[in-house]
């Protein structure tokens, strides 16, 4: 048995922050971001995660035609869960009403899409599952400081999610490559959050070595790409498009470079979302669908790097429906902020 992805979707949050919002109240300028990242803007979530991941997951089961009550496990890859107890995932079941789903989430970073996609292969090969929502959510906003200049220009809100189905053809999952070092997991990580920083005057950011992120996300991105394409039995020239994690269009090229790959074959679009973690991947993926970037038959490759240190790549065949069964106009309710008064608001409660 194999596993194939039969519907995509995606949420975005309305609320916009631009390189010069940003810079009107951090010590940056769009120049700077736009050199060192490629980021142009990044929108930012008034609702919380789970709603932006179920009305993903909505979309998804709408372009494969299908019900909530199809599906058989729910997989949630976040690291900015509504709450640490319970997980997403219940709430992304209880909201899109499928109430035939286990569910439970993964936490892998920018790398957690991967992870989950890996996870739910397994639960089709094993006969547990036939079909999985497979979500990549993340409101990161919640979790930044304006005054860690590092991160708070990197970071995006948003959700991408997937269906993944048995499949008896040899379309879908060829190979999957997961790897982990976390010794290095110091260099990416949130301050102020979790079981560790009980009773400590502890302030919440995300905090980042950008130099060894950097260098140990070029050498295991290009690395996971040509393993997992030798165990599908490909060669570089046989690729279609490269979906990377969009963290920083510095790392893209570098991993390009490497591959020897042309720019026209590798799918970006950090500039308008910024860093969205699990959810870069799914987001890019159900852009490139509708965009025709992806036809029948096309051979991609998922290729990530996050905070653990994890990273991981997949090398897939596309099967035949590049156009969703259906739509849904459902949307997530307008707000009267706007991106930096939420940003603001965060920050005025984390600092006083």
């Amino acid at each position: 048995m194999n596993a194939t992805i039969t519907g995509w979707g995606k949420c975005i949050p309305q609320p916009v922050v631009t390189n010069a919002d940003l810079a009107a109240v951090v010590e940056t300028s769009d120049e700077w971001i736009t050199s060192r990242s490629g980021i142009k803007e990044r929108h930012v979530s008034h609702v919380n995660n789970s709603d932006m991941a179920a009305l993903a997951g909505r979309r998804a089961l709408s372009a494969a035609g299908l019900e909530p009550s199809d599906l058989d496990y729910i997989i949630v890859a976040t690291c900015t869960a509504d709450r640490q107890i319970p997980s997403a995932a219940a709430y992304v079941q209880a909201k899109i009403g499928a109430t035939n789903a286990a569910a439970s989430d993964i936490n892998a970073g920018c790398t957690g899409f991967i992870y989950g996609l890996s996870m739910a292969h397994g639960l089709i090969a094993t006969g547990t599952a036939e079909r999985v929502l497979l979500v990549g959510s993340e409101r990161i906003s919640a979790f930044l400081d304006l005054e860690e200049r590092s991160t708070a220009v990197l970071f995006g809100d948003g959700a991408g999610a997937v269906i993944v189905e048995r499949s008896d053809d040899s379309e879908g999952i060829q190979s999957m490559l997961l790897g982990a070092d976390g010794n290095g997991a110091w260099a990416l990580t949130a301050t102020g959050l979790g079981t560790e920083f009980i009773g400590q005057e502890a302030r919440m950011a995300i905090v980042m070595d950008g130099a060894e992120i950097f260098r140990n996300a070029v050498v295991k991105m290009s690395e996971s790409v040509v393993e997992a394409i030798d165990r599908a039995g490909w060669a570089i020239e046989d690729i279609d498009l490269v979906i990377p994690h969009q963290a920083n269009i510095r790392i893209i090229d570098a991993v390009r470079r490497r591959l020897k790959v042309s720019e026209d074959i590798v799918f970006v679009n950090l500039d308008k979302y910024g860093n969205t973690s699990a959810a870069t991947i799914p987001i890019a993926l159900a852009e490139a669908v509708d965009e025709g970037w992806i036809k029948s038959g096309s051979k991609v490759v998922f290729v990530a790097f996050g905070a653990g240190m994890t990273w991981g790549a997949s090398a897939f065949v596309w099967g035949d429906r590049v156009l969703p069964e259906s739509t849904i106009d459902d949307e997530l309710p307008q707000t009267d902020m706007t991106g930096m008064e939420i940003l603001m608001t965060k920050q005025e409660a984390l600092h006083g």
